[in-house]
């Protein structure tokens, strides 16, 4: 969900899902992803273990790799995955004694292989919605959210009804919260709706918007606040809904428990305070982890 990639050196970036066959060149480096290293010093809780599965040793974790800090990206020797969602993962595992055998894979692909088996869990800042807890368990460890930016010469104001919205054109994640967000508002702009553009890889949003494209861009409230940081000519317009994240397993998983009081146990040893610290998301702290909590509705 969040937009310019950050790999080894410059990259172009080719659209997908937008219909297009344009290029954006990235507008940041790997230089500039956080590396401190806050996990290998946390230590094994043998109360939160026992609530593990018995004989449970490693689980397989999908990552979705944005390519943008606070989100995962891919560190100069090519291998290497770094991020926020990351960071708590083998925080979390590291807590529970167990191995994380870890997958880069699409963030629209992990939530339905969860159900198949193939993974065991995913990151991926995957927002707890209604929607989703109807097929998936949740435990949270931030709270994120749905915000907007746009270009730094744009006369738009503050979003605070998709109304706003009308007749513009709406770049955005595939397959993502926001994407469904729109799609089912699309109808209260009556005879001018707005278009809503989709786009599978990160780079390409920012591209449509900066090449005027699109008008504005719908993301997570941390990786839009991180991109505006690090590019020229856009701004932050504003958040819209807040929406607790967390590791994503099967409906009725027996492993919730478990990482719920891992990452209650990372709360009160101040592990979790530094990872935030780290990614620059301290507002984005929760007081104690729940499984699967109900979505806020309210802005």
């Amino acid at each position: 969900m969040p937009f310019a990639l950050i790999t080894a050196g410059t990259l172009f970036l080719t659209a997908c899902g937008s219909g297009t066959d344009d290029t954006a060149t990235a507008a940041t480096r790997s230089d500039t992803i956080p590396t401190a290293d806050v996990v290998s010093s946390v230590g094994k809780d043998e109360a939160a273990a026992a609530l593990l599965p018995s004989g449970t040793t490693s689980l397989t974790l999908a990552v979705s790799v944005s390519g943008q800090p606070p989100g995962t990206s891919i560190l100069d020797d090519g291998t290497t995955l770094a991020g926020q969602d990351v960071d708590f993962a083998n925080a979390v595992a590291k807590v529970l004694g167990i191995r994380l055998k870890t997958q880069q894979a699409s963030f629209e692909a992990i939530l339905p292989a969860l159900d198949s088996g193939k993974y065991d869990l995913g990151v991926g800042n995957f927002g707890v919605t209604d929607e989703r807890r109807r097929t998936i368990d949740f435990v949270t460890y931030i709270n994120d959210g749905q915000g907007f930016a746009t270009r730094a010469d744009s006369k738009l104001t503050k979003v605070t009804e998709l109304t706003r919205l009308c007749g513009l054109n709406v770049a955005t994640g595939a397959g993502t919260t926001f994407e469904a967000t729109l799609e089912d508002n699309k109808h209260l702009c009556g005879k001018k709706p707005y278009t809503v553009q989709t786009y599978n890889e990160q780079g390409a949003i920012w591209s449509s918007l900066q090449q005027g494209r699109s008008d504005i861009v719908m993301s997570t409230i941390n990786g839009l606040r991180y991109a505006v940081a690090h590019q020229q000519g856009v701004r932050f317009l504003n958040e819209y809904h807040r929406l607790d994240v967390g590791f994503a397993f099967k409906k009725g998983t027996p492993l919730a428990k478990a990482f719920q009081a891992a990452v209650n146990d990372l709360i009160k040893d101040g592990t979790y305070a530094r990872i935030l610290a780290k990614w620059g998301t301290t507002g984005s702290a929760i007081t104690k982890s729940e499984i699967s909590p109900p979505e806020v509705t309210q802005k």
